[in-house]
């Protein structure tokens, strides 16, 4: 069986790069024969007058895609054996925008520079080296340019999966295509007198007789395997996996994607719930075995999965059955979380060996970011307490009711924040808990005021609270719950997860009189991890988009008026066209002792007339994201709606860009 270097993991060899050498030379020397090594022939594309590259470029996408579809037909190179890019709308479109009008300026594109290079063009020798600066200002800039690196990431899509068709049917379109074009662009070239007809009708009647004819031979295997596609691995398959390390990733390899922000990646712990909570790495999703095949659907063979438990038995298992039903990006961690936190996690002064500075670096990064409580025991010195499974609340981010905190107050891993104003803090408070004003989570962001400040920011404030990644947060407010979300919305953007809202805020606490001092404890400042896992937050661009395809609910949260335009505080009245008006007060009752969330299943049953689905994805917004935050923590932590969005700047931004659509002003 053939296997490739990406298949059997050895791209870095030296093997590797010998061949890489050696198909690099031989590209170049077809490249330099079909004449690419003169930017005039390559540039008479545009003027209908040298139709080459369109010719090489087919004729080479042709070749490949039939020579893999036949490998693959026979057995030869499984479906796990190739390396797919996965699709970047975004970041491709763009790209290819750029590389396009580069290509008509200059008449290269940084292949052919090269062949041009080794020609002795001096044009080339231009290109080439504008092409290495704008690699190293790419390099330089990329903190800046990363959300459009990763906009519009699908992971892989084949096009012949969308349409619905089987490979060998695609193949075969694709190459009619192709055949067409080939006899197209000769039309072209005659037209313009550039060749002769003797002789070329032949040969290309021959070699387009000679591709369909290979693409409706492909047809002829029944069941051709799709590239990653979902064929379902047999057992001596499996085998082949195992044996050649295509099914686990290294803890040191997944710290360093996760820290990456590697995208199309996707960390599943497969514990208990209770586990899950006491703690995870960082940015991991918990699905219960019984649910994984089914939550892992939108994910089958797009990106990389990567499943972990305390140990590597039941990932295995899991992993194995998955492979079974089609899936073919599925990995294990090395040795589990245990592996995970020995490798990743232990401090560099209890390690047995010495580790060099480098190593040492990586793993204090690697402590920083996945938090180093978990690497040591809790009663070791130093260490940051976590709690036992059943002190936690049972489902977390999510409200904690009065009678629960009594019973935790004074535990290290419990930090109660109260949000109220500070005279009614100094008046009397929760034992333990700290003031924190709520606009110190929100400042002036790219000229737009009132947003929640970026993670760096935010993970001051919380370092300043004295805040661990471990911790469990509870957020106590007066009658405003949502400034309770609010800062909600600050643990979610820095990935912390164990955090709750105080049902009934300080109210329902006093009612029930239950204690309260007005000591000021005292705090130990922390150094909480600086990274985001914010991918819920979107900009006007995104939300005009959604407004145009209509496939997003998006939900204004602000009262009636506003929503109208009968009021307005902002630079214009009115609304974004298509929005959904349910305002944020009606997710909460108001008594004579308190304000509270109203009980779920009220919750459920009025958005479920709002929202199609529990996939749908849904926009919230209002004024500046203070309202909307309670809409997004009801949605999204109360109801279980997968794909819920943040627009943080709202009407405050929408309403000052003249380009935006405003609708009308209603009568009601």
């Amino acid at each position: 069986m053939i296997k490739t270097f990406f298949g059997a993991g050895t791209l870095e060899t030296s093997g590797a790069f010998l061949a890489t050498l050696i198909i690099g030379v031989l590209f170049g020397v077809a490249l330099e024969q079909a004449g690419f090594g003169s930017s005039r022939k390559l540039t008479g594309v545009f003027y209908f007058e040298d139709m080459a590259v369109i010719k090489v470029m087919f004729s080479a996408l042709i070749t490949a895609m039939l020579g893999l579809a036949y490998f693959q037909a026979a057995g030869l190179i499984g479906p796990y054996e190739l390396y797919f890019m996965p699709t970047v709308y975004g970041a491709q479109i763009i790209g290819g925008l750029i590389f396009g009008v580069g290509f008509v300026m200059g008449g290269w594109c940084p292949g052919t520079a090269a062949v041009g290079l080794a020609s002795g063009k001096l044009d080339a020798l231009v290109f080439f080296g504008g092409a290495v600066l704008g690699s190293i200002g790419f390099n330089e800039l990329f903190p800046v340019i990363q959300p459009l690196y990763t906009w519009g990431s699908q992971g892989v899509v084949f096009i012949y999966q969308t349409l619905n068709l089987s490979l060998g049917s695609f193949a075969l379109i694709f190459t009619l295509v192709a055949v067409a074009c080939f006899w197209g662009v000769e039309f072209l070239e005659r037209r313009r007198g550039k060749v002769a007809a003797e002789g070329r009708s032949k040969f290309l009647t021959s070699f387009s007789v000679g591709l369909v004819v290979l693409a409706l031979g492909l047809t002829l295997f029944s069941g051709t395997p799709a590239p990653s596609a979902g064929r379902p691995a047999g057992e001596a398959e499996l085998i082949a996996q195992v044996e050649g390390g295509r099914d686990h990733m290294d803890p040191e390899e997944l710290a360093d994607r996760l820290m990456r922000g590697e995208p199309n990646l996707l960390v599943v712990d497969i514990r208990p719930a209770n586990e899950y909570q006491v703690f995870h790495i960082r940015g991991a999703r918990n699905i219960p075995l019984s649910q994984l095949a089914g939550e892992l659907a939108p994910h089958k063979n797009r990106g990389l999965i990567v499943l972990y438990s305390n140990g590597m038995t039941h990932p295995a298992q899991a992993r194995d059955s998955l492979s079974r039903q089609g899936y073919g990006n599925v990995y294990l961690l090395t040795d589990g979380l245990q592996g995970f936190m020995e490798r990743c996690l232990k401090p560099v002064s209890l390690r047995s060996e010495p580790l060099t500075p480098e190593a040492a670096a990586r793993v204090r990064a690697w402590r920083a970011y996945f938090s180093p409580a978990a690497a040591t025991p809790a009663n070791a010195a130093g260490a940051v307490a976590t709690p036992r499974p059943d002190e936690l609340p049972q489902s977390l981010p999510g409200l904690v009711e009065p009678d629960w905190l009594p019973r935790h107050l004074g535990q290290p891993w419990l930090k109660v924040i109260d949000l109220r104003g500070q005279p009614e803090y100094n008046s009397g408070h929760i034992p333990g808990a700290v003031l924190m004003s709520v606009e110190g989570f929100r400042g002036l962001v790219r000229g737009v005021p009132s947003m929640l400040l970026p993670a760096p920011m935010l993970a001051s404030q919380f370092s300043l609270l004295g805040i661990h990644p471990t911790d469990l947060v509870v957020f106590v407010t007066g009658e405003k719950l949502y400034d309770g979300t609010l800062v909600g919305m600050a643990c979610e953007r820095l990935g912390h997860s164990r955090y709750a809202v105080l049902q009934g805020g300080m109210a329902g606490w006093l009612w029930g009189k239950r204690p309260v001092d007005t000591l000021l404890p005292a705090v130990t400042p922390s150094r909480y991890p600086e990274s985001s896992a914010d991918n819920f937050t979107v900009d006007y661009r995104r939300v005009l988009n959604a407004m145009q395809d209509k496939k997003t609910v998006i939900i204004d949260v602000r009262p009636a008026d506003y929503h109208t335009g009968k009021k307005s505080d902002e630079a214009r009245a009115g609304h974004i066209p298509g929005t959904v008006n349910r305002p944020f007060s009606e997710d909460v009752v108001k008594t004579d002792q308190e304000v509270r969330f109203k009980p779920v299943s009220e919750l459920a049953g009025a958005y479920e007339k709002i929202i199609p689905t529990r996939e749908t994805p849904v926009i919230v917004h209002c004024r500046t994201g203070h309202q909307a935050s309670q809409t997004f923590f009801v949605l999204k932590r109360l109801l279980g709606y997968k794909n819920v969005y943040y627009y943080d700047a709202g009407w405050t931004e929408w309403a000052a860009r003249p380009e935006l659509p405003v609708a009308p002003m209603v009568n009601k």
